[in-house]
């Protein structure tokens, strides 16, 4: 059976870059990567606690402050090695983040602007070595739904709907990832998603 209707936003507000968030951006060129918040800094860890705000979409393809961010996320995200990051984790609490399209032969990386959860699966799976650029050396295996259907805009300004899934590692697990960002947004971590709660976490480095 099928959870129809549900629509999971991180809040439904829009505002143009505050002027605080364009000096966060432009303060450096796109070849220097933003500094990723760590949970085990106080200040840190409060503000990857808050919920984001979506993104005025108008114009956004032409939005030289929103383009100079997301090409400064995509190299921090390439110098971290991860699959996926999001806006909070660089100090911008808006409703974006990218995401690996491990579903894909080139496995491009995904710009999602305010994303939207509008479906998901009844069945959840146990996915391990959950894991997250924010909270260092730790990983765990989280409870994630077995396929989403999802809402975003690319950095285009393009609507795109789709199903995204995938269960391990081993295979595809796009839809984990997508899972895993969003939360971002909501200001939950992967450790609040943890299987067995924090006997499941292990030291990952």
């Amino acid at each position: 059976m099928l959870l129809i209707g549900i629509a999971l936003s991180a809040c439904n507000s829009t505002k143009n870059m505050t002027t605080k968030e364009k000096t966060l951006t432009n303060s450096y060129g796109i070849s220097t990567p933003f500094r990723v918040l760590q949970t085990d800094n106080i200040d840190d860890s409060l503000f990857l606690r808050k919920k984001s705000i979506d993104i005025d979409i108008k114009n956004i393809a032409s939005d030289k402050d929103w383009q100079h961010f997301i090409q400064r996320l995509k190299l921090t995200l390439a110098v971290e090695s991860g699959v996926g990051i999001a806006a909070p984790q660089v100090g911008v609490g808006r409703n974006l983040f990218l995401f690996t399209r491990i579903d894909r032969p080139d496995k491009a990386i995904q710009v999602a602007i305010n994303p939207r959860i509008v479906n998901h699966s009844d069945e959840t799976i146990c996915f391990e070595g959950d894991g997250c650029l924010s909270v260092p050396d730790l990983s765990g295996s989280t409870k994630r739904y077995a396929w989403i259907d999802v809402e975003y805009y690319n950095e285009k300004g393009e609507l795109i709907k789709e199903r995204l899934s995938g269960q391990s590692r081993g295979s595809d697990f796009t839809g984990v990832i997508f899972q895993h960002e969003f939360d971002h947004l909501q200001g939950i971590l992967f450790i609040d998603r943890l299987f067995d709660g924090a006997s499941s976490l292990q030291r990952s480095r």
